[in-house]
């Protein structure tokens, strides 16, 4: 009898099945069948992409009792060995390139690679219904897989572990064999997106000739592709689109996507002045942004937005994030794929920039999900002049993706309709998964990086191909031509009417004499003004009342009765619970939720986002406590009698750049939320600094985008080396500039309190950097009342108020903890003659307060200028600029490279040395 005739009693998708369950776990299936698995996987060949080994073959000898049914049912398991191959790895073997022939890859889907041959071509095989489709011949199911895969479009999909998921991908890309099927009307949208991409483009390189503006030529689908994707996508609800993009393509974007006045894109072509004289300079016109309001083909109102950027590429993909999370949870809370993130890549910065890194870890955390990404990568094959192979070392730009398991569809460029039938299925598998997806959209790159620079210097064998290619436009035009959808003047037609209207854009472009730039996501800003020194110098009403204050206090006092809590955590509670209705002695951590509890009842949002924020780096804060028996999470402050606002305090990943730039996004869109980034050392922003440079500094000035982001940086030095003491604070003194931000080093936790709530109630909106303590947190000289919190205000200044101010013949100027260093060491030595005064707010700079504060002092005759950071680091070169209407002396430690000492024993006697600079006006180190 045979012994596999046990074979023959089954369908052949039943043992597909069956041998995906013995390859996850071959111990759960039945004995004699894990037998026959492991003879079936011993004869195969190993199919292995970097290492391909061949077993020895075993034969199935063919006797009376061993019948023909057991060698076909072999044989329709290699069939499934051949699918499966496909599906994991045809990806290798498409047709995707339009101007390279594609690596070779081993080994290849040929059948003997499966233990088959041309002679099985004309069998009927029972696996075709894996592919959905009826028993047919082996030709027949090549035939569809090559369809499936192998074309225009190769799909990676194979790694995902959802089994649930694979098969959602994989009967959405069986429907028609994963061929487009458009309808003619669709056609001809399609043709008319592409005429428009590619006349844009002819008609800038004809009428700027030489001008930098980083065409979109040999990626024109992406025109017809986006259009459709902001269709479909509104069709299925979403009411908004946040897109982020580098340089290349931008302009085209702006004008076919976005609907940017052509007038207004020849203006800035033609390099005129701004409008705006005071608080804005501009940026160039590829890095320029837009919100606007769209109605699509269907009549759908929606608000479509690109977001500005500098040349520092992808820092644009975490703002646009935190876009997208503030319109989510402003907006659509309960249902946050109302709001769609697309995200422009280039090829060489998506494969280069560690911060894509950041920003997928990001994507699926509680802090910062947005429902899923469209990624969309404009592929060069060339990075300014570098090779795609001198440019990563993985296979493709996109392998990124597979960090979460997201799918990634790999286009021809020149296959407009498999371009736009990519973006549908994209936008399809975000809508439903919620999950990312990748689409790399493999062109070229007409000209060099820029319009100006000769790619022939290191690319001339690519840009002889390049030269001869026809556009994307052109070539689907002979397609549809071919179709019998249009006949051969429709093209020409197209491109003349859109020409002629370029043109009388350009004729009444240069009838104006400034360029208007319109600022970013204006409907969120209404009601704001812009501000220059003047207004932000002037006093901000930030008092609250005690009975607010003890609603506040109460809340984040209590610890529910029905949950346990570890004694650590009450002892905290109950302190706190001390120092507002017992002693009135509130500490830093208290005057902070105080401010955030008295903000949440007028109305606004807190938010506040970094590496361990919920409990603070030096436990002081417990936003967020645990119970103790099941790590349950409780926000005190949610319990909040009269609460308007919504709070949030997230931990994020362990970054800066990324988290960063989602902070500046959110804060970005919703002024109206007091959004909070914390560094867990102020020492560690300095991994965010392009986002610090590029946008918190100078993102007005470039393009008129207020943003109220704040920073917390702790600052001290308190002999814990160089990486754990300063926040660095002359490189934001250096950045300071007109009215850009405000920068403060607060002593007490009434300033802190008063500090956080101005930056809502201001008018305007403005950057804050703020140094913030360490060891003084639990400093029992740092406390405040809350008659303090109650009735007063933000001091920038604070004056020495311990002393006769007639006695005083040294008077010393410092900010933040040194403050307390010097006082102290002010009362061994017994000094009155020494009065120290507190600059709270160093930029602006309150030079008027000082003025009022020095003229105080009659017998002053020694000024000195004191801190504890090194001469070359600090405030001290920034005094040097601002702090010029008086002669005075530096007290400080002398010029380091390194911030800080790793010896503490060291670090003592050196803040020792600076103390006695103070003191001591002839003491030279």
């Amino acid at each position: 009898m045979d012994r596999f005739s046990f074979l023959n009693a089954a369908h052949t998708e039943f043992f597909a099945q069956l041998y995906d369950q013995y390859l996850e776990n071959p111990d759960s299936v039945e004995p004699s069948w894990r037998s026959f698995f492991q003879g079936f996987d011993f004869g195969m060949t190993t199919y292995n992409e970097e290492n391909p080994v061949t077993q020895p073959e075993i034969k199935t000898v063919v006797t009376p009792e061993n019948n023909s049914g057991t060698e076909k049912l072999l044989k329709e398991f290699k069939v499934i060995k051949l699918i499966d191959a496909y599906r994991s790895r045809g990806h290798l073997f498409t047709r995707t390139n339009p101007v390279h022939k594609r690596r070779t890859y081993s080994p290849t889907l040929d059948l003997e690679n499966f233990g088959l041959t041309k002679a099985d071509l004309p069998i009927v095989f029972d696996a075709a219904r894996i592919i959905k489709i009826e028993p047919c011949s082996l030709a027949e199911i090549l035939g569809h897989l090559d369809k499936i895969y192998c074309q225009s479009i190769g799909v990676e999909y194979m790694y995902i572990r959802n089994p649930n998921d694979i098969q959602w991908i994989q009967s959405k890309i069986g429907h028609n064999d994963n061929q487009p099927d458009f309808s003619v009307e669709q056609k001809k949208a399609i043709l008319r997106k592409l005429n428009k991409a590619v006349a844009f483009e002819n008609f800038l390189h004809t009428k700027y000739v030489g001008q930098k503006r980083f065409s979109l030529e040999g990626g024109e689908s992406i025109i017809p592709a986006l259009d459709a994707l902001i269709e479909k996508a509104a069709e299925k609800g979403v009411e908004h689109f946040v897109m982020g993009m580098a340089h290349r393509g931008r302009l085209n974007v702006l004008a076919n996507i976005f609907g940017k006045s052509t007038q207004d894109i020849f203006s800035e072509f033609d390099g005129k002045d701004y409008q705006d004289q005071e608080y804005f300079d501009g940026d160039v016109k590829y890095h320029l942004g837009l919100s606007a309001e769209k109605r699509t083909s269907t009549g759908k109102t929606i608000n479509i937005n690109l977001a500005p950027n500098p040349s520092h590429l992808e820092t644009v993909g975490a703002v646009i994030e935190g876009i997208t999370r503030a319109k989510q949870d402003k907006y659509f809370p309960n249902d946050f794929s109302k709001v769609l993130p697309i995200a422009v890549h280039g090829d060489a910065a998506i494969a280069g920039q560690g911060l894509l890194y950041e920003i997928i870890q990001m994507s699926q955390l509680d802090g910062y999900k947005t429902g899923g990404t469209i990624h969309i990568v404009i592929n060069n094959q060339v990075g300014f002049t570098t090779n795609y192979l001198d440019a990563r070392s993985s296979t493709y730009c996109t392998d990124i993706a597979k960090v979460t398991l997201s799918p990634v569809l790999h286009v021809n460029a020149d296959d407009a309709e498999a371009v736009v039938h990519a973006v549908q299925f994209a936008l399809d598998f975000r809508m439903h998964f919620g999950r990312d997806v990748f689409i790399d959209l493999l062109g070229y790159r007409k000209y060099g990086h820029n319009e100006g620079d000769e790619p022939r210097f290191t690319q001339p064998i690519l840009y002889k191909i390049i030269a001869k290619h026809k556009n994307p436009r052109d070539i689907y035009a002979e397609k549809l031509l071919a179709e019998g959808v249009i006949d051969a003047t429709y093209v020409k037609e197209l491109e003349t009417e859109y020409k002629a209207d370029l043109e009388v854009s350009l004729e009444e472009s240069r009838k104006k004499e400034l360029t208007i730039i319109t600022p970013f996501l204006q409907n969120e800003w209404k009601g704001f003004e812009t501000a220059g020194i003047s207004q932000m110098l002037t006093k901000v009403d930030t008092t609250y009342p005690k009975e607010g204050l003890t609603a506040v206090a109460n809340a984040i006092c209590n610890l529910p009765t029905d949950k346990k809590f570890i004694s650590k955590v009450q002892k905290l509670i109950n302190d706190r619970k001390t120092m507002f209705f017992e002693t009135n002695k509130l500490d830093w951590g208290m005057a902070e939720h105080l401010a955030y509890g008295s903000l949440l009842r007028e109305g606004f949002d807190v938010r506040i986002s970094g590496q361990d924020v919920e409990r603070g780096t030096f436990s002081h804060r417990h936003a967020v406590v645990k119970v103790e028996d099941s790590e349950e999470e409780v926000v005190l402050i949610n319990s909040l009698e009269g609460k308007k606002g919504k709070f949030n305090a997230f931990n994020s990943l362990l970054s800066e750049y990324g988290v960063l730039g989602f902070d500046y996004g959110y804060a970005l869109t919703n002024p109206k939320a007091l959004t909070i980034w914390e560094a867990q050392f102020g020492d560690f922003s300095n991994g965010a600094q392009i986002m610090i440079d590029q946008y918190i500094s100078c993102g007005e000035d470039k393009w008129n985008n207020q943003n109220g982001i704040v920073l917390l940086l702790p600052h001290g030095y308190e002999g814990q080396g160089a990486e754990h003491s300063s926040g660095r604070m002359e490189r934001f003194l250096q950045l300071c500039a007109r009215q850009n931000m405000y920068v403060a080093d607060c002593t007490t936790p009434a300033n802190f309190f008063h500090l956080l709530r101005r930056q809502m109630k201001l008018k305007f909106r403005k950057p804050l950097v703020i140094f913030t303590p360490k060891s003084l947190l639990r400093d029992p000289r740092v406390v405040s009342s809350i008659e303090e919190l109650e009735n007063g205000a933000f001091q920038e200044t604070i004056d020495d108020d311990s002393v006769n101010k007639s006695e005083i013949k040294t008077l010393v100027f410092c900010t933040g903890k040194f403050y307390y260093d010097i006082t102290a060491e002010r009362e061994i030595r017994g000094r009155k003659d020494v009065a120290v005064v507190r600059i709270e707010q160093l930029f602006p700079f309150p030079a008027d307060q000082l003025k009022g504060i020095i003229a105080k002092y009659p017998n002053a005759d020694d000024y000195v200028w004191a801190q504890e950071e090194p001469k070359n680091m600090g405030a001290y070169g920034y005094m040097l600029m601002n702090f010029d209407f008086i002669k005075w002396r530096l007290a400080s430690l002398r010029v380091s490279s390194a911030s800080a000492s790793g010896s503490y024993t060291r670090s003592k006697n050196r803040h020792a040395k600076a103390l006695k600079m103070v003191f001591e006006k002839d003491y030279i180190r």
